[in-house]
């Protein structure tokens, strides 16, 4: 099998792990009181997290993934995803937060690495809107 088939055939692996995680991710949204939109919202944001941008250039599992949220909110999720807007950058931290604190209510996850999440979203939101506006602004040279 060459690396290539190895890295499809663990993605496959975790997308399945990951399947069952959204949805068990979805009913603690409705135990929650979540409408049916921010929930589908939620859902939308945390599966395109977990199986593509924690699957894209390697296999990391959901439960590693949260130390990735800078990269992906600052950089990734601005050059990649077209709708990438200040609304949608804001809705995928919440969403980021949201699903980790399930993880850790879940056991999956320690405190100490949620607390960290949510002080980098806290501390670096403003930076990644600034990053987005410059990236759409075609007089600006240097984004990054």
């Amino acid at each position: 099998m060459t690396d290539f088939e190895n890295y499809e055939k663990k993605c496959a692996e975790v997308r399945e792990t990951n399947g069952h995680l959204l949805k068990d991710f979805e009913a603690w949204l409705v135990s929650a009181g979540l409408s049916e939109k921010t929930r589908s919202n939620h859902l939308s944001n945390i599966k395109f997290y977990v199986n593509d941008y924690l699957l894209y250039e390697d296999t990391t599992e959901a439960k590693d993934g949260m130390y990735s949220v800078s990269m992906f909110l600052g950089y990734w999720f601005i050059k990649k995803a077209m709708w990438a807007s200040p609304t949608s950058v804001r809705g995928n931290a919440a969403s980021l937060k949201k699903f980790y604190t399930f993880m850790h209510e879940k056991g999956l996850v320690e405190i100490e690495g949620l607390t960290e999440l949510k002080q980098t979203i806290k501390e670096e939101l403003p930076e990644w809107l600034a990053t987005l506006e410059r990236y759409d602004d075609l007089s600006v040279d240097d984004v990054w």
